[in-house]
């Protein structure tokens, strides 16, 4: 018995010493990964330096205007097919003047990317460089918890791939006095490292986020330089300074270093959670025209606006880059939709709006009002019957509405 328990006592120590040994070698891994993220960084960091901030405009690519549809997967198909058809009636006559090219780039189904093992494959990316614009639809991110391939999301891999910093989403709700426009930093914060995080043992993991100088000087300059050029008064900055000091903190400094060069602008700063919640506050929501958000708060804030305005199916969204402009949807791809046999009732609202602010960068500003109110129209000509719902229209019957007001 006494034999017994010395063994035991022995297994246990040997057991707590393996577990020593492994908790050092998992920190000198952790150390190594760690230096090779901060030597990354500090080179993206020395490119961004090395860009100009001028960006280059599509329109001066060349006498054709190349804009690549893709169309994703889920729902992606069924509406960009319909917002394809929108798009040649409403071009007709650029297309056929040589002006303006929409090119078809198939591939970036969830099928094809877990087959090839690949968040992007290199034949579909090849295709997508040779478009200075694109126009996306939704992209499914599959992870372990649906026994997928644990691929990067692609829309983050995409932004970082052409360097689309400024994400901007416009809600508009006239009845309400609602005019905002949204400048969302896009390649930094925590999705910038979201595949690279550090795990210790059973013991924690560690994710990382990101504010360099020059990334947050870029999205600031982008939105106070929309202000000025629309007309806007306000511009306001979004942040949790006071917890992330560091990062937060330096994105709000920089931010008003950046303002200091407008001084007709008028700018003040909010925490997100406050922002989450003067968002819904009647009373406040009112004198927001510009706000600036790192990438995470960004992404949520303005889904948060988007859901008032009517649905993240109602809100279009561009991703723009010194060289390139993705121009999407803000929804997903709707798996469920997908399984409960209503793909055919999505609703194209989203990439149709995504595709005004598209019109509207490559210079076709009377082309993207047109669309617009066509837009306006055919969402108060639907009504009940509006498209995404059970008992609504289909996406088809909504384009064929809206292509009459073409």
């Amino acid at each position: 018995m006494k034999e017994k328990i010395e063994k035991d006592i022995e297994k246990d120590i040997e057991k707590d010493m393996n577990k020593d040994i492994n908790i050092e070698t998992d920190i000198k891994e952790a150390l190594r990964q760690f230096e090779d993220i901060l030597r990354e960084q500090i080179e993206r960091c020395e490119e961004m330096k090395a860009i100009s901030e001028k960006p280059e405009r599509i329109s001066e690519r060349g006498k054709e205007i190349l804009i690549g549809l893709i169309a994703g997967d889920g729902i992606g198909p069924v509406i960009m097919s319909e917002v394809g058809r929108v798009l040649r009636k409403l071009l007709a006559g650029e297309i056929s003047e040589g002006k303006i090219k929409l090119k078809d780039i198939r591939g970036l189904t969830l099928e094809n990317r877990l087959s090839k093992g690949k968040t992007v494959p290199p034949e579909v990316l090849s295709e997508m460089r040779k478009c200075g614009v694109l126009l996306k639809g939704p992209t499914t991110t599959p992870s372990s918890d649906n026994r997928m391939t644990n691929l990067e999301s692609a829309n983050v891999f995409l932004r970082k791939e052409f360097d689309l910093f400024a994400n901007i989403r416009p809600v508009k709700i006239p009845s309400l006095g609602i005019d905002w426009t949204f400048f969302r930093e896009n390649t930094e914060g925590e999705y910038a490292l979201g595949s690279s995080g550090i795990r210790i043992g059973d013991k924690f993991s560690l994710d990382f986020k990101v504010t360099s100088y020059e990334g947050t000087r870029r999205i600031a300059r982008s939105a106070f330089e929309y202000a000025r050029k629309n007309g806007k008064e306000k511009v306001s900055v979004v942040t949790k300074a006071n917890i992330m000091k560091k990062t937060d903190g330096d994105f709000l400094r920089i931010c008003k270093e950046v303002a200091s060069e407008y001084p007709e602008i008028q700018v003040d700063s909010w925490f997100v959670d406050i922002m989450a919640a003067n968002l819904i506050n009647e009373d406040m929501r009112k004198n927001f025209e510009v706000i600036i958000l790192p990438n995470l708060y960004g992404d949520i804030i303005t889904d948060e606006a988007a859901e008032i305005q009517g649905g993240v199916g109602t809100a279009g969204s561009s991703n723009i880059g010194t060289s390139y402009a993705i121009f999407e949807a803000i929804h997903g791809s709707a798996p469920r939709m997908v399984l409960d046999g209503l793909s055919d009732k999505a609703n194209p609202s989203s990439l149709l709006r995504a595709s005004v602010m598209m019109l509207e960068h490559i210079g076709y500003g009377e082309k993207a009002k047109e669309l617009e109110n066509a837009i306006y129209e055919t969402d108060k000509a639907m009504g009940e019957k509006m498209t995404g719902l059970r008992d609504g229209a289909t996406c088809k019957e909504y384009a064929d509405n809206l292509l009459m007001r073409i």
